[in-house]
């Protein structure tokens, strides 16, 4: 059997997560490989969503990014049929050229792999027999499997807090430049969303926590339903939706176990990161990304309570709605 590649970092998976700690640990001079089980450009089911603060933590600005970015100065956000408008500066993008860009950004090799078995060895990690590393990074998402191999035990997660989504990201001859939001409306114990993308797209979804919809007998496909219904009544879409495709993720629950386990990290989805009042998830995968590097290159503790766990600037609401996800999930 041939001896396994060594390399310094391996960071599993190739989302903004992975590619900012590889951008990162690029920058500081250390040796790192991807491997992602896809091959990129792809398709990711996503809102697209992401904050001024992604731009800033990624030092890029829309001048410099040369794909499709819409910015919308405000939310119109509904709680209970109960309207706001935020004045909240907020960005767009499709994920199909976004997390591309950013990992041939990064400057990384890219490895398609689907990463199996992972187990330690010595002082370092071996990945199916055929990768070694000294560190390693797991930014596979919810299906990491370096979370599957290396954390799952010590750290299981919390059924009570897994979200499930219906979604879809579709071509309108007019996307419009307003996002809105929808909070709790007809017992959906979670939000729906429309999502303007430049150029003529849309995303537009549902997501809501499982353990709440099991109790009350509901299920996720009649909130996509009522949303499809509500997106032709108020006439919000010059195209009705199609089919939607569907994923699901957990959150992070309160005082949830270490996220380092030696030179092994975790980040992003992997970890649980979507922020508690818009399960949004690009901005933290960002930035405990590049916390993983920083850690990696000098030594830094890796502490993801430092992570904003907030999308929403407006403090009244995004301790509103923190506070109901918080008494769903009770």
């Amino acid at each position: 059997m041939p001896m396994p590649e060594e390399h310094d970092v391996i960071v599993v998976g190739g989302g903004p997560g992975g590619a900012a700690a590889a951008w990162a640990l690029g920058r500081a001079g250390r040796e790192v490989l991807v491997l992602d089980r896809d091959a990129f450009p792809r398709e990711k089911l996503c809102a697209g969503w992401i904050t001024p603060e992604v731009l800033a933590d990624l030092e890029f600005t829309p001048v410099d990014y040369p794909h499709r970015f819409l910015t919308f100065e405000a939310l119109d956000v509904a709680v209970r049929g109960r309207h706001v408008t935020l004045r909240s500066p907020q960005h767009s993008i499709r994920r199909y050229e976004f997390d591309a860009w950013l990992l041939e950004r990064s400057g990384a090799p890219v490895v398609r792999h689907r990463v199996r078995e992972v187990h330690r060895a010595g002082d370092g990690f071996v990945l199916d027999d055929r990768f070694r590393c000294r560190h390693l990074i797991g930014a596979g998402g919810t299906r990491c499997p370096v979370y599957r191999s290396l954390f799952r035990d010590a750290r299981p997660r919390d059924r009570r807090l897994q979200v499930v989504t219906q979604e879809l990201e579709y071509p309108v001859n007019d996307a419009g430049t307003d996002c809105r939001l929808w909070f709790f409306d007809d017992g959906l114990p979670g939000y729906g969303w429309l999502v303007p993308k430049a150029d003529g797209w849309l995303n537009v979804g549902v997501g809501a926590l499982s353990d709440r919809l099991r109790h009350r007998d509901d299920d996720i496909r009649r909130h996509w339903r009522l949303l499809v219904e509500r997106i032709d009544r108020e006439g919000l879409a010059d195209t009705p939706p199609g089919a939607p495709g569907g994923y699901s993720y957990f959150m992070r629950a309160r005082g949830q176990g270490a996220d380092r386990a030696g030179s092994a990290y975790l980040v992003g989805d992997a970890a649980g990161l979507s922020t508690r009042d818009l399960c949004e998830g690009i901005g933290p995968a960002v930035r405990s990304g590049l916390q993983a590097a920083e850690s990696i290159v000098t030594g830094a503790a890796y502490d993801l309570s430092t992570v904003d766990p907030h999308t929403l600037g407006n403090p009244v609401v995004r301790l509103g709605l923190d506070f109901a996800f918080t008494r769903l999930r009770a």
